[in-house]
């Protein structure tokens, strides 16, 4: 059963993120098309090009452990449904592949997520070659401003640097720009455990990994990334089993305002760095 398929199921999904992740193909239910660049042509994405789409967003996940009740891959899920909803709410970007494979840590001795079966770690300098790549090949295309979504925060630094690198590289030619957004990120932190904090949950519950405030977003983009057995148990203690948390009463309400915060912010930004590119 495919993701949208599992989420439409669901029907607790609030109507705009339902639509955000039912099919999207070219030609399909969204009115212009999908926003993901992998179901499209290549015409069909030039097409779009030359029609104003000239902003591509990054989304970049990781593959690491989160405990015994959630899926390894939910940074990659939920950076591909919220890079999808803020292209829709920017209306002229488009969304790159996922990048799956990034910097988690020293693989031997393993350390951190890596001393969980799952996590899958690469070095930072190949993550920064993989980020340059891409920026290099969406200016090819055409694409202006290229916008780096990091859903993890131990590669912040690294798409800043990358971004850093390009932009003087390409500063004589002010159409292009690379913009590592740490507000992306950021909106998932202070803001979001805030709101949190608001409607009764505590700091000890709220965590910082697969803790309720990862298991809430997890559960708002599609509640099948969640075992609602293993859910119900618990964590074991702190760091034992890959928890800094208690994720027992999280809820996809809950999920939606760390959502619905992380979209309007990263939009305000990319509106933000834009201008400012084209200012220059």
């Amino acid at each position: 059963m495919t993701l949208c398929l599992r989420v439409l199921r669901t029907t607790l999904l609030p109507l705009v993120l339902i639509a955000a992740v039912l099919p999207t193909r070219a030609g399909g239910t969204e009115p212009g098309g999908s926003v993901y660049i992998e179901e499209m042509t290549s015409p069909e994405l030039r097409q779009r090009i030359a029609d104003g789409a000239t902003t591509i967003l990054v989304p970049i996940g990781g593959t690491e452990q989160n405990g015994p009740h959630m899926v390894l891959g939910k940074h990659n899920m939920r950076a591909h449904v919220l890079a999808g909803l803020i292209a829709r709410k920017l209306g002229n970007a488009v969304v790159a592949p996922v990048m799956a494979y990034v910097p988690e840590g020293s693989i031997q001795p393993p350390a951190a997520h890596m001393r969980f079966t799952g996590t899958i770690s690469i070095s930072e300098s190949a993550f920064e070659a993989v980020l340059e790549g891409a920026a290099r090949s969406f200016r090819q295309h055409g694409f202006r401003d290229v916008v780096f979504l990091g859903d993890h925060g131990g590669y912040q630094k690294s798409q800043l640097r990358v971004a850093q690198r390009l932009n003087r590289e390409w500063a004589k030619d002010s159409l292009y720009r690379v913009h590592a957004l740490p507000e992306y990120y950021a909106a998932a932190q202070t803001p979001f455990i805030n709101a949190l904090k608001a409607k009764g949950f505590t700091v000890a519950e709220i965590g910082t990994h697969a803790g309720l405030a990862d298991t809430a977003l997890a559960l708002a983009v599609d509640p099948a990334l969640v075992r609602s057995g293993q859910l119900a148990q618990g964590s074991k203690g702190p760091g034992s089993d890959g928890v800094a948390g208690d994720p027992r009463r999280a809820t996809v309400e809950a999920g939606q305002l760390g959502i619905q915060g992380i979209v309007d912010t990263s939009v305000a930004a990319i509106h933000n760095a834009i201008q400012a590119r084209a200012a220059h």
